[in-house]
């Protein structure tokens, strides 16, 4: 049906990336640059007496050092992050003064010369304590230490008539940890000063432009139109490259307009660790019942979400949580409710899943305890509960048949046949008694996932298409490349459109000065918004070239396809135009311009405060899992074998690619169940590098065997659906449930490590 779409073609940006050639943010460099150095607190929790920078700024090479009072602007950004700490430290990462000098090395050894007077004071450093009404305060200006705007909940029928209609009602508890994106590229900016609109020009490993053009230029009391944002090529970013890369560039162009010389800062991984946000933590209570028979009556939940000292994300991701707390099932009856909570540590935010990852984990497990309750095998309650066409939601959402195709039925059915789930699992539970350390164990896992922002935010996105007198194609999109794809996907449908090859196409890198303001690169709207905006640009193109090439074959235009570099007319294949011939006659014979901005705008979803409930998101995507892993139940260590996994993403607009993102998801779900952790204590941070940070080696790596299904969702371009953040949520679960399986012994905290693995240890019911 498709030329170019639906098809696995090769990366547009491997060429640069392969030979070394592409330009990551600490590889830029210009002339006259100085050396930028944060200087960050002592205490999680302190007053800040006195800043002497007197010793600091006598050392030759440094050029200026600052603090809070040298902000010109507003010191606050979005999401109560100071540029730098004024009077009162509320974490270990917070920066209290910045050093610049000549060179990096002057820069680290003046800001070890900056000598700040403290006043410790007692800290809040756990969800548990966060929660107590009466307890130390993170923000004195609000009554408590609940995340404003970070309550968000589900109303769906009457939970108390259901629990009363349940023959089974079971009460959990699940935990997970901080984690650390762990990109392989740490956050570099180097700002340079604008003289011509008096403003910053800001280059680096940007993930999110727009808010950080918009921040920038509150902090420097200017206009945003005097702050330009050019995103370099970025290593890996996973949703964290947000606010920390927000503060340095703050920080840099203060410097840069004090200075009138650019300003360069790259962290340190330590640094990274420090200043960058994590996955939020989350504790989930759970209360679900049933009937003897596997039918799901009510669920109630309460979910705490520690959001640390500064917070700008809890709000949004509680929001999906909201939407997914009850996971992928016909429920009549539902309450949930879900709490984001201020603490003096590190602080929450994006990371690849955005909530789904807690919420899965605790969903599905609780679905393998329930089915254990009622003596049922964990494929047959979920097929008995499982959103199928014309069900309807939590949300009250009706699953459309052909547009909304919810296969999960079908896709839990084949996945457990191709795994011999059922044989499996039933031997393993025989062998747990035997003498042999080295049990093997299968679990089960499903998932849906909203695609877009939905009701976190209208999914606007914006591109613009270019086409040169020679039929060069150049594309920009408002959304960035972080290395998932998406500027291919994006060159395959424009390609698509327009009836010419791949090779015609270049890109440009996202720069707020060409491209309109899309809002971040998150919630996997890469291609459900970018692509659709694409593909707007890219179809008002072809009403051009096709106005002209009408005129040019005595046609009409309704007649035309272009296809394979030609224009011809359909009734008459052999009276054709090429591309250059309807290009050239456009740009030179008649002076019409061939470059367009495509912008989507679907539309709010709009949502009930009161219940939480109306249209979530546009569309969904599905997936389910099968893990298998063996343990040593005298050590505790669990090697992940086998992930079988599938997922429908409406039209794959590139296999492969959609398949590497399955693949790269599934590694990173397996690193979050079984090894990863940020560890703190009295908000101090104690995983510091990645000598101790674990995450998943090559020696680590399951065989992983990925299946992709296709529907004929109408939503995003050529049906496309969301891909990148599907791949995480299913694997915690599916190998929680595994190793229940191998061993007997249910565990509702992350990680699986070897303690809790080996000690068998679980949360009180």
């Amino acid at each position: 049906m498709y030329k170019i779409v639906n098809k696995s073609v090769e990366r547009i940006d491997v060429y640069e990336k392969v030979t070394g050639k592409a330009k990551y943010g600490a590889d830029l460099n210009c002339g006259s640059q100085l050396y930028a150095k944060t200087v960050y607190s002592r205490y999680p929790h302190a007053k800040i007496l006195k800043i002497d920078t007197k010793e600091a700024e006598g050392l030759e090479g440094v050029i200026m050092v600052i603090t809070a009072k040298d902000v010109p602007g507003n010191n606050i950004m979005f999401g109560k992050f100071p540029v730098l700490a004024q009077n009162e430290v509320k974490y270990i990462g917070d920066g209290v003064a910045v050093v610049a000098a000549e060179s990096k090395e002057i820069a680290e050894k003046a800001a070890k010369l900056v000598r700040v007077e403290y006043e410790e004071l007692p800290g809040v450093f756990d969800l548990e304590e966060a929660k107590v009404e009466n307890s130390k305060r993170v923000h004195s200006e609000i009554e408590n230490n609940f995340i404003e705007h970070s309550h968000h909940l589900l109303r769906s029928g009457d939970v108390e008539k259901g629990f009363k209609e349940a023959e089974v009602i079971l009460e959990r508890t699940y935990r997970t940890q901080f984690v650390d994106q762990a990109y392989i590229e740490p956050e570099a900016v180097i700002v340079l000063p604008d003289p011509y609109k008096i403003g910053v020009e800001i280059h680096g490993s940007i993930q999110n432009p727009y808010t950080i053009r918009e921040n920038v230029a509150t902090v420097l009391g200017l206009k945003i139109n005097q702050v330009r944002v050019i995103q370099s090529t970025i290593g890996g970013s996973f949703g964290g490259k947000d606010e920390s890369v927000m503060l340095m560039a703050a920080r840099c162009a203060v410097i840069a307009l004090k200075t009138g010389r650019p300003v360069k800062m790259v962290l340190t991984r330590e640094e990274s660790f420090l200043e960058s946000s994590k996955r939020h933590p989350f504790q989930a209570n759970y209360k679900i019942g049933a009937k003897k028979d596997g039918s799901i009556v009510a669920v109630e939940n309460k979910v705490y979400v520690q959001g640390g000292a500064y917070n700008n994300k809890a709000s949004f991701a509680n929001w999906r949580a909201s939407i997914h707390a009850a996971g992928p099932y016909t429920i009549p009856h539902i309450k949930t409710d879900i709490y984001g909570l201020y603490t003096h540590t590190i602080y929450g935010g994006a990371y690849r899943g955005f909530s789904a990852p807690q919420m899965v984990f605790a969903t599905e497990s609780l679905i393998d305890e329930l089915a254990e309750e009622l003596k049922m095998s964990p494929q047959e309650i979920r097929l008995k509960n499982c959103l199928k066409p014309g069900d309807e939601m939590g949300t009250g959402q009706i699953l459309l048949p052909g547009k909304i195709p919810a296969p999960l039925e079908k896709m839990i059915r084949e996945i457990c046949r191709k795994t011999d789930f059922e044989s499996k699992r039933k031997k393993y539970i025989q062998e747990r008694e035997g003498f042999n350390p080295l049990k093997k164990g299968i679990g089960l896992s499903c998932t849906f996932r909203g695609a877009g922002l939905g009701g976190e935010g209208i999914d606007t996105a914006s591109a613009t298409v270019t086409i040169d007198i020679d039929g060069s194609i150049l594309i920009q999109s408002g959304l960035v490349e972080m290395g998932q794809g998406m500027r291919t996907a994006h060159a395959q449908i424009v390609a698509e459109v327009l009836g010419v090859s791949l090779d015609r196409i270049t890109f440009g890198n996202t720069d707020t000065a060409v491209t309109m303001d899309s809002g971040a690169t998150v919630a996997s709207r890469g291609i459900l918004a970018g692509g659709n905006a694409m593909l707007i640009a890219a179809t008002e193109l072809l009403q051009r070239l096709h106005q002209q090439a009408s005129i040019m074959l005595n046609c009409n235009i309704e007649n035309l396809i272009s296809e394979n570099e030609f224009i011809f007319n359909k009734s008459k294949p052999d009276k054709k135009l090429t591309f250059e011939e309807v290009v050239k006659e456009c740009l030179k014979g008649q002076g019409l311009s061939l470059s367009a901005q495509g912008w989507y705008n679907p539309g709010p979803e709009k949502l009930s405060p009161e219940t939480g409930r109306g249209k979530a998101y546009p569309t969904y995507s599905y997936g389910t899992a099968v893990a298998e892993l063996r343990v040593d139940v005298q050590t505790g260590k669990i090697n992940v074998e086998k992930i079988t996994a599938a997922y429908e993403i409406g039209k794959a607009i590139n296999p492969q690619i959609a398949k590497s993102q399955f693949y790269g998801g599934i590694l990173q779900g397996v690193g979050y169940a079984i090894m990863e952790e940020m560890r703190t204590k009295d908000g101090y941070l104690k995983t510091k590098n990645f000598d101790d940070f674990l995450i998943p080696s090559s020696a680590d790596m399951p065989e992983m065997e990925v299946t992709i299904y296709e529907s004929d969702d109408p939503v995003g371009p050529f049906g496309a659906k969301s891909v990148g953040e599907l791949g995480i949520e299913l694997i915690a679960p599916a190998l929680a449930n595994a190793l229940y399986n191998a061993t007997g012994k249910r565990i509702r905290e992350l990680p699986l490590n070897l303690e809790r693995v080996l000690l068998g240890k679980t949360l009180k019911k």
